[in-house]
């Protein structure tokens, strides 16, 4: 079992004296690496980041972080509601032990309206009363050479709780750094998603 011994890591917890040139995403500090894409979907409602993606070549990784119960747990209750989502959308999903500990490895439908399945994997890392979910996609779907330099930018990631009450499985705000220019696309590449948002968390405590 993955006890975070190697990141992602707390606000608290990280070095920002380092001479790392991070990426502030605001619940996330982002630290460059080689090869990687940063492809970054806004809500034009609220101006928040909905989505954050990175690639590299034909692999992915989504994430997302959310409010957590300083108990912990959340990880084994969000992976019973992850995978009814996947088995009510016609999906296959299995559960094994990955890098970061209990993961679940899935064939989702594509959302074409074809019946074409695409591989998925789905990671969660629990911190103090934070949560991070990573849905790997494309090559990085199942764990490999074409994963790993995307497992190892997970594993930099910086999360950024805040000390602000939130309901648990609340998502930690996302959003563009200042410097950036709203709608100019971060990559050109696109890769489809299982879920909109991804499954929501619903649990309180």
């Amino acid at each position: 079992m993955d006890e975070r011994g190697q990141g992602p890591w707390d606000l608290a917890e990280a070095n920002l004296d380092d001479g790392v040139e991070r990426l502030d995403l605001g619940g996330l500090l982002v630290a460059p690496a080689d090869g990687v894409e940063v492809q970054v979907q806004i809500d034009e409602a609220s101006g928040t980041v909905s989505q954050l993606t990175f690639t590299r070549g034909d692999a992915a990784v989504q994430v997302q972080p959310y409010a957590a119960p300083r108990s912990g747990g959340l990880w084994d209750d969000v992976r019973g509601q992850i995978r009814s989502s996947i088995n009510s959308a016609g999906g296959l999903v299995e559960e094994a032990d990955g890098p970061f500990g209990p993961e679940l490895r899935a064939q989702v439908p594509s959302g074409d309206g074809t019946p074409t399945m695409q591989p998925a994997r789905f990671t969660g890392v629990e911190g103090p009363r934070w949560f991070l979910r990573s849905v790997f996609l494309g090559s990085a779907a199942r764990p490999g050479p074409s994963a790993e330099p995307l497992e190892a930018l997970v594993r930099t990631l910086i999360v950024v709780r805040g000390f602000e009450a939130m309901p648990v499985g609340a998502p930690i705000p996302l959003r563009l750094p200042e410097t950036a220019e709203p709608g100019a696309p971060a990559s050109s590449r696109a890769y489809p998603s299982p879920f909109e948002r991804g499954p929501e968390i619903t649990e309180t405590r």
